[in-house]
């Protein structure tokens, strides 16, 4: 699974490294940055597909992420594919949250999960939510759960 920027360029370091070099760049630049992960999926009948993304905003300056995708061929209930968007997430989130301690940078994890009764993502809203809050994340679902609702949701 390769990671990529918005224009579909490769990432050829680590993510990790990547994203240490991309926070590098944007303090040299004088840019104040947050943060946010979030993964979407979509059925497509004998496969469901990932897009999990790393949405870096500057503060009061746009931003930009870096984007992967992947795919399981598991069939999956609703719930089961939410919260696997949430490991998703979180898997990347606790992969680099010490280095964005480092550099103070605050971390914001998103679920694509509704927090309305009548959608059906919100059967697995409390799962989610507990599961992002017991790691330790700042928790987002919609409707400000934009990484994983606006900007993953764009690439699966």
């Amino acid at each position: 699974m390769h990671w990529r920027r918005l224009n579909g360029d490769r990432l050829e370091l680590p993510i990790k490294e990547a994203v240490e070099k991309a926070i590098l760049k944007e303090h040299q630049l004088g840019n104040k940055l947050k943060v946010c992960i979030g993964s979407d999926s979509m059925d497509k009948g004998n496969e469901i597909e990932f897009a999990t993304v790393i949405v870096f905003v500057r503060e009061k300056k746009g931003g930009f992420m870096f984007i992967q995708n992947d795919t399981s061929y598991n069939r999956m209930s609703i719930r089961e594919r939410m919260i696997s968007e949430v490991a998703k997430s979180i898997e990347i989130a606790y992969a680099l949250c010490d280095l964005l301690d480092k550099y103070n940078v605050e971390l914001e994890v998103h679920a694509d999960i509704n927090t309305d009764p009548n959608f059906k993502s919100n059967a697995a809203l409390k799962e989610a939510m507990g599961y992002i809050l017991s790691m330790g994340f700042v928790f987002k679902a919609k409707p400000d759960a934009f990484a994983s609702s606006s900007c993953a949701d764009k690439f699966v």
